[in-house]
């Protein structure tokens, strides 16, 4: 464990640039108390006392190494870890597609648009769903995989509760279209419920 900025060093590194520890890395450079988080942290669980005073974890590469920089207070140099962030703002901001239980406006529940513009509920009470890819890079698909992907799948009897929960009753009525495609599977025939 002498070598601190060998092989484990740069691994580190790796993990933290590909946020793995990003979550802990402000934690761990807080000061040298808390350099061995983790040892520190399973001492306390098991009830041997703390752990002794280390040196951090890592030391973090600044990309503009010795330069001030005039935008942050107090002329400071920025993280790494923050310019790491700010790169990559599409992996830290998951989409979120939540379920209105209650409106401003009427008091009442919302549908998710989500999933009316991309599943069909059949009366019966099952969802259709498009295969996923079915219109991406057809150009390097067989005729046999484009000709698979143009199938419906019947989605699954919990995808189906789950769908209703974000659906109001509106979605749910009986609709009766011309020449409608999908007439004859609307109603159960000839299966156990």
């Amino acid at each position: 464990m002498a070598a601190r900025g060998g092989v484990s060093g740069r691994l580190l590194r790796v993990w933290l640039s590909a946020g793995i520890l990003g979550r802990w890395a402000p934690w761990a450079a807080r000061g040298p108390g808390v350099g061995r988080a983790l040892s520190g942290f399973a001492a306390r669980c098991v009830g041997q006392g703390r752990a002794a005073a280390a040196a951090p974890l890592w030391k973090p590469r600044l990309l503009s190494a010795g330069l001030p920089s005039a935008g942050l207070p107090g002329g400071g140099t920025p993280s790494a870890l923050g310019s790491i962030t700010s790169l990559l703002p599409s992996i830290l901001q998951q989409p979120a597609r939540t379920l209105t239980y209650c409106s401003l406006r009427n008091g009442k529940r919302k549908t998710v648009k989500a999933v009316i513009n991309r599943f069909l509920r059949l009366h019966n009470g099952l969802w259709v769903r498009r295969k996923a890819g079915y219109k991406k890079k057809l150009w390097k698909k067989s005729a046999a995989q484009k000709k698979r992907l143009r199938e419906l799948v019947l989605c699954t009897r919990t995808q189906c509760k789950l769908l209703d929960k974000m659906t109001t009753s509106f979605w749910k009525r009986r609709n009766w279209y011309f020449d409608d495609p999908y007439q004859k599977y609307h109603d159960r025939t000839n299966l156990r419920v």
